[in-house]
């Protein structure tokens, strides 16, 4: 790793925190180490997707992951959750601004599930990320709860796991 090359993501030294900033939002803002190029592509591609989103903790598989990251494109995770049946997640992409902003919905759940924004802000070779889930009312942030957006504190460290591994694969 080269100290002064802001393209080269380093081990994960930064906090994640997670707000409920208003009835029917909660933030979790992670500062990564790495450029939004990469950290953005680690959201949209699948091969990398699947290689950090599950927390470790859990104990949970990602069966399969389909995504089309363009605006109108779709996304469907299918997760071993230890029971009989896949726990599957899917929805729409709504907005892609390539490096700098996604916008999907959450479907599984019916009509009028949560919207989730995240936006990336490249620094100086770091990345602020910003996810927001925002929910069609105070009782459906309620019924949520906030376990999901606290389970991206252990997933935004593998994130900065996997930049660091991509890295030092690239210099080979």
């Amino acid at each position: 790793m080269h100290a002064n090359d802001e393209s080269d993501p380093a081990p994960a030294t930064h906090r994640t925190t997670v707000e409920r900033t208003s009835d029917r939002d909660v933030v979790v803002t992670r500062i990564i180490n790495g450029p939004a190029r990469l950290v953005f592509d680690a959201f949209t591609t699948p091969d990398l997707f699947r290689q950090w989103w599950v927390p470790k903790s859990m104990g949970m598989t990602l069966l399969s992951c389909e995504m089309d990251a363009r605006i109108g494109g779709t996304y469907r995770l299918a997760f071993d959750v230890g029971g009989a049946e896949p726990a599957v997640f899917f929805g729409t992409y709504v907005d892609v601004q390539p490096y700098s902003r996604l916008e999907w919905t959450n479907e599984e759940g019916g009509e009028g599930g949560p919207i989730t924004t995240v936006t990336f802000e490249e620094r100086g070779g770091t990345t602020v990320v910003v996810l927001r889930e925002r929910h069609p009312s105070k009782e459906a942030l309620d019924a949520a709860g906030t376990g999901a957006a606290e389970a991206l504190i252990e997933t935004f460290d593998q994130l900065e796991e996997l930049l660091v591994t991509l890295a030092q694969r690239s210099r080979g």
